[in-house]
């Protein structure tokens, strides 16, 4: 199992925020959620846009990662929750496509 999973509630205020079933107009901003221009993020203490920073240092130890069934288990898992999301855009597409219905 995955340490420090993300979950849907820990995103709550960035989607309200974020409002992407509206225009970009529409969407508020807060003192954690904003908009900032290039300048602004270089002005930043320690502002670096390198995502080398992502890298997981644990998945290097081969010995450290989880079996091949546990893997291949989330990959599963991942790819059949993205294929509902996609789901989701299709059929939300189809419909703004076709709003009445024929």
């Amino acid at each position: 199992m995955k340490e420090n999973q993300l979950e849907r509630d820990r995103l709550t205020d960035f989607v309200d925020c974020y409002l992407p079933v509206h225009a970009r107009s529409d969407r508020v901003e807060t003192d954690r959620f904003k908009p900032l221009t290039y300048d602004e993020l270089m002005a930043r203490d320690k502002a670096n846009l390198d995502i080398t920073w992502l890298k997981d240092d644990s998945l290097e130890d081969l010995d450290s990662l989880p079996p091949p069934e546990v893997i291949a288990r989330e990959i599963v898992e991942d790819l059949t929750a993205a294929l509902v999301e996609f789901e989701a855009v299709a059929a939300a597409l189809e419909g703004s496509a076709n709003p009445g219905g024929e």
